[in-house]
């Protein structure tokens, strides 16, 4: 199966690259070399397949990446913390970058788009976060993930597209113990949180909704913590994806 990652230099990116190993051919986009950089003394060196530089808001870029795959998986985003009044660079990156890839991905009849939203696990009005039910976010990035969301429901009303919605809510990494700015989970800093998953669990869920042919759309929480199941629709995602959570993230519970 041949796959095209976008955002593959980035935390869940560099995980899916990593699981693919003997699983997929992956061709893997990412801004540029210096993206590579950041997790390079975490993850190492990828040379498992090609990779493509580019400008995820330019069409014919995005394009040109797709062509030729069987599915896509888009865990690219822009996210700040500092002042975004004037910075076109959400709209662009999570926007019209998404928008880019599931038009290129219709065009040449991908298979499959598989993309990595972001969700809030516990609803805070008490809701069962099922698929139908969105976040109550109100920032940028939150706002621009819910309209990521439905543009790819709206890609399979339209076309029939087939489109698969991860909703993580807390990324980390269990195997190393650490959150993407290094911080160690467990910790006062870092204290266990309902709504962890751990990035390599994060990656297979994306790896199993590719290669999967039997889904039309879906919207499935993928959390790892003991209990979610009370809050989202995590066991549907096991069910539907056959995915096992491995990452042990109760261990991290009493701060170290």
């Amino acid at each position: 199966m041949e796959i095209v990652v976008f955002g593959s230099a980035g935390w869940v990116g560099r995980a899916i690259l990593s699981r693919s190993v003997n699983r997929a051919e992956i061709r893997a986009f990412d801004q540029g070399p210096e993206a590579w950089d950041e997790l390079r003394d975490i993850d190492g060196d990828w040379t498992g397949g090609e990779v493509i530089h580019g400008d995820i808001s330019d069409f014919s870029t995005v394009a040109r990446a797709v062509s030729g795959m069987d599915a896509v998986i888009h865990t690219a985003v822009y996210y700040s913390r500092g002042d975004m009044d004037d910075d076109p660079r959400p709209f662009l990156v999570n926007l019209k970058g998404l928008w880019n890839v599931l038009e290129a991905a219709r065009r040449h009849d991908v298979g499959t788009v598989v993309h990595v939203g972001s969700c809030m696990t516990i609803h805070p009005r008490g809701l069962f976060f099922d698929a139908d039910v969105r976040s109550t976010e109100g920032g940028l990035y939150g706002i621009c993930k819910r309209l990521q969301e439905e543009m790819c429901r709206q890609f399979y009303d339209a076309f029939g597209m087939r489109t698969v919605v991860l909703r993580p809510d807390h990324i980390v990494d269990s195997r190393l113990g650490i959150e993407r700015d290094r911080g160690k989970v467990g910790t006062e800093e870092h204290p266990w949180r309902m709504g962890w998953v751990c990035r390599h669990d994060l990656a297979e869920a994306c790896l199993l909704a590719a290669e999967n042919k039997q889904i039309d759309h879906e919207v499935l929480h993928i959390v790892g913590t003991p209990g979610a199941e009370q809050y989202c629709n995590v066991n549907r995602a096991k069910k539907v994806l056959g995915l096992e959570f491995r990452g042990d993230l109760d261990r991290f519970r009493h701060p170290a």
